[in-house]
């Protein structure tokens, strides 16, 4: 062990190892991996080996993809062999709607190229001759399924990453870590202390405990998770070379061969935790006693789809500990306010997901980008709240009890909720409001007519669709009021804020008083944001982004912030408020402001405080429904007045409370994009239509370079909105879209537009297609859909009523 390093990377595990190759890949040989004991000795070394490409994150799956297919590369660099057995697997359904369901993820599987097929239930016996096809209606069949040696996988990445350089520090516990001055990392261990620039954080069931170290809760607990192993079963015995894998998605089992017998997995639905705040230091490679009657429901369904279950023994029981996060998916990347330290953890699907994380991480560290959208497993997708103890079991509890369980678009799920609340829930609660949640805030869908009325899972549109397109009407007509508490809100100040934010921003920095969209972009020229920037005073301004970005953006703000003249306050929290829109709205702001708000004195984009009823207002001139409308903000401790004066002052106008579904539905009836679904970290304002907001005259700003080249090379795909021929369901994001057999863009939100009438889709289209315009074939719930790019928006196209409506 020397006594430097370039990158200390902590812990042994596939995802350690990979991530410590990864940065060799990248040209960083002075690096170090140090495990507290030997490679694989956590939850490696005991797991079922099972990897797949599926995800119900599109870009996590691309990464799994990718892991999947890197195994041989590491074999043949390190010249070990990772047992890698490329059987493919299947899901069963025993349903009628799980059949549906999987007729769907077909497509989208056709989306990711991958050659997935549907099986008949004998085709499904012909793979898997113990399957009992009693009650099945067919199966999926995904090639990218298989399983390996977890050791031998380890060691393959080990070796390789030797083999360019790296250095595999055994037996030797990291005790504490400290930031220098400089912002390198001291990392003392067992054996004595060394100095690192940076330090990864890919301890497994340790990772709480090493954040700790250095000040961060990881959101992550560990869980024990059984499988058996069987003696030898003639029928697998005689198949030659491998066999399918099999999920039971109604039995929460899955099955896969293991020599000449097969191993049985099992999520049961009465799951617990073990070491909420991570394994104690001396854990060693142990396991847990077998607890049947606690997964005994689920057990006997697996032996019930493979009967010969019944006939053979168990050579042996695994109930062993693995990592869960709130979602299911891991924590990478850098963590704010600490620099140079980097989680790669909370990792549960190691073999299936181990090469993307370390290709994101070693990315990140190198270029300061992790070359990915990789948000749906970036640590900054969870606030503080996340690592609550109580939060975490509930939330975590009900990943693993669901891992199998069937997923609705529209169903809500109950663990850790209600979390966070507005001054306003118990009086919205009280007319009806129906919640999602954003970041752990509880936020209004809709506003049911009766606390008697039930909404229905289900894969097509909903009994709640009449509420919408009431609620719809009522913006179109009247006016509605939408509780704005889930925008991120930042107060810029200082006497370099018009210069930091001009840098920050592509677009053009707003006089005083007015507000400008502005898209922030990577180095790369992507996308970072699409916030708003509102002006107050020459050295004070206010942007406005998504509530769930709050830590993402927080972290990119301070990389960028120079050492003085500039400050950023997160005020998201202490400033709250509403958006009334509809053709009434200027009269319901009008009955409680003191100002002049008529279309002359108060015109689109324009802010300003004033009074509002009884108190001061921040309130901007802008709406997301294409409707004349006002976004007012008030201190969160008038949030709840604010309410109360609107209704009041709304009342003789038909003013009604209005939700997230409404909002989506007005919002596609103008084709206005949102972030993470048109707007993401792997598309270009060239792309989503945002470049008309892009400066490309003024001076030097983040990822000028890159995005005038791609101005300059035109984008090869360009955000449309689709009209669908879709009468029961709506499209979804990342469904493919297709001219015969040529997959020529995906969706990236759909809803059914009320007032025009139409099911409406904005999707990304190869550029010739997008321009040609011809019809398309869109997949809604799994059945093909004729679609045509709308040569206008349908509702005002010239944005009239946004802009100069004077009613």
């Amino acid at each position: 062990m020397k006594d430097q390093y370039q990158v200390v990377v902590i812990g042994g595990g596939i995802v350690g190892c990979s991530v410590l190759y990864h940065l060799t890949l990248r040209g960083i040989a002075d690096v170090a991996l140090i495990e507290r004991e030997e490679l694989t000795a956590g939850s490696t070394w005991h797991a079922a080996g099972g990897f797949h490409a599926m995800n119900a994150e599109t870009r996590i799956a691309a990464l799994q993809k990718y892991t999947i297919g890197l195994y041989p590369q590491v074999e043949e660099e390190s010249g070990l062999s990772a047992g890698l057995h490329m059987s493919g697997g299947m899901e069963l359904a025993e349903t009628p709607e799980r059949w549906h369901w999987l007729r769907s993820e077909l497509q989208w599987l056709r989306t990711q190229d991958t050659d997935a097929y549907l099986l008949t239930p004998e085709e499904a016996v012909e793979m898997v001759p113990i399957l009992d096809p009693t009650g099945l209606y067919g199966a999926l069949f995904d090639p990218l399924e298989g399983n390996l040696d977890p050791n031998g996988a380890t060691q393959a990445y080990a070796g390789a990453a030797r083999k360019r350089g790296a250095e595999v520090i055994q037996h030797n516990r990291v005790l504490s870590l400290t930031q220098l001055a400089g912002g390198e990392w001291r990392v003392e261990t067992e054996q004595g202390g060394v100095t690192a620039e940076h330090v990864v954080n890919a301890a497994g069931l340790w990772a709480r405990r090493v954040g700790a170290m250095v000040g961060v809760d990881h959101p992550l607990v560990p869980m024990p998770h059984h499988y058996l192993v069987t003696t030898e079963i003639p029928q697998i015995a005689a198949i030659e070379g491998d066999m399918a894998a099999v999920t039971d998605l109604e039995g929460f089992t899955y099955l896969q061969k293991e020599g000449n017998g097969v191993l049985l997995g099992v999520y049961e639905q009465n799951p617990r935790h073990w070491m909420v705040e991570g394994a104690d230091w001396d854990f060693g490679r142990t396991l847990f006693p077998e607890e049947l009657d606690r997964i005994m429901p689920e057990l006997s369904i697996g032996f019930r789809r493979f009967p010969v279950l019944e006939e053979v023994g168990i050579r042996k029981w695994v109930n062993g500990a693995f990592t869960f996060t709130p979602d299911g998916n891991p924590l990478v990347g850098p963590v704010d306010g600490i620099p140079n330290y980097w989680a790669a953890c909370g990792v549960m699907a190691g073999f299936s997901q181990g090469a993307g994380i370390g290709l994101a991480v070693a990315n990140w560290i190198v270029d300061a980008d992790p070359g990915y959208d990789v948000f749906g497993m970036d640590v900054a997708r969870f606030g503080p709240y996340a690592s609550n103890d109580r939060y975490l079991r509930a939330t975590t509890a009900q990943f693993y009890a669901r891992r199998f369980v069937m997923a609705y678009p529209n169903e809500e799920l109950p663990a850790g909720r209600p979390l966070k609340t507005t001054p306003c829930y118990d009086e919205l609660e009280a007319a009806g409001a129906r919640f999602t949640v954003n970041w752990g805030l509880e936020v209004p869908l809709y506003f049911a007519p009766g606390p008697d009325f039930v909404e229905t899972d289900t894969l097509g549109r909903s009994n709640a669709e009449p509420i919408v397109g009431e609620e719809v009407e009522a913006v179109r007509t009247a006016a509605g009021a939408y509780e704005i508490a889930q925008y991120a809100r930042y107060e810029v100040s200082g006497p370099d804020t018009e210069a930091w934010l001009d840098r920050l921003l592509a677009g053009r920095m707003p006089e005083p008083g007015a507000i400008r969209l502005a898209p922030m972009l990577s180095e790369a020229g992507r996308l970072m944001g699409d916030l708003t920037v509102g002006r107050l005073d020459d050295d004070r301004c206010w942007l406005t982004g998504s509530y769930y970005l709050q830590d993402w953006h927080l972290r990119w703000f301070r990389a960028q912030l120079p050492s003085s003249g500039v400050t950023v306050t997160n005020i998201t929290d202490g400033w709250m408020g509403f958006s009334v829109s509809g053709p009434a709205s200027r009269a319901i702001l009008a009955d409680l402001a003191h100002d002049d708000v008529s279309n002359d004195a108060f015109g689109f984009l324009r802010i300003r405080q004033m009074d509002v009823g009884t108190g001061q207002a921040v309130v901007g001139r802008i709406s997301l429904t294409g409707e004349v409308g006002y976004e007012i903000v008030v201190p969160t401790n008038r949030h709840r007045t604010l309410l109360q004066e609107l209704r009041e002052a709304g009342d003789p106008h038909g003013l009604r409370l209005i939700g997230d579904r409404a909002i989506d539905s007005l919002r596609l009836e103008k084709g206005y994009g949102i972030w993470s679904a048109e707007f993401r970290q792997d598309y270009t304002p060239a792309m989503s239509g945002l470049d008309r907001f892009v400066a490309f005259d003024k001076g030097d700003f983040v990822g000028a370079g890159a995005v005038r080249r791609a101005r300059d090379e035109g984008p090869a795909q360009r955000l449309v909105l689709l009209e669908v021929d879709a009468t029961d369901a709506d499209a979804s994001a990342d469904e493919g879209i297709w001219i015969g057999d040529r997959r020529v863009g995906f969706v990236t939100s759909g809803a059914y537009g009320h007032h025009v009438g139409k099911s409406l889709a904005l999707a990304y289209l190869d550029t010739d297609v997008a321009e040609s315009a011809p019809e398309v074939s869109v997949f809604v719930v799994g059945d093909p859909r004729t679609a045509r790019i709308l040569p206008a928006i349908p509702y005002d196209p010239t944005g009239a009523r946004l802009r100069d409506f004077t009613a």
